[in-house]
């Protein structure tokens, strides 16, 4: 089952660059601790070794975790910053889903 596996490994990666990116806004913004920092920058590393995981073009990878970055930060705004979504950004997210669905599995010849 590669596309579970690929999905799996995009919300992985969505989620390791979201928490990459919400703890210093918590430092910049909320006035936290400088300290986040340091999960944040592991965070972010965790991001771009799971981008490499995937066994195909980088370009197409790149393309389609977009459409799971959608997704996940459509659901962090729920989970976390604790607003939910509208209408429109659940359509905008299963567009998204959709279109990372026809880039990583439409068949192609090899």
């Amino acid at each position: 089952m590669p596309e579970i596996k690929t999905l799996g490994l995009f919300i992985l990666t969505a989620l390791a660059e979201i928490i990459g990116c919400y703890l210093p806004y918590l430092w910049l913004r909320e006035g936290r601790s400088m300290w986040l920092l340091i999960p944040a920058a592991i965070s972010l590393a965790a991001f771009a070794w799971l981008l490499s995981l995937h066994p195909t073009a980088a370009g197409r990878v790149y393309a389609a975790y977009g459409g799971v970055y959608i997704f996940m930060a459509i659901l962090w705004l729920w989970a976390v910053d604790g607003i939910r979504p509208t209408t429109w950004d659940i359509v905008g997210s299963g567009v998204a889903l959709v279109g990372m669905a026809i880039i990583m599995f439409a068949p192609r010849s090899a």
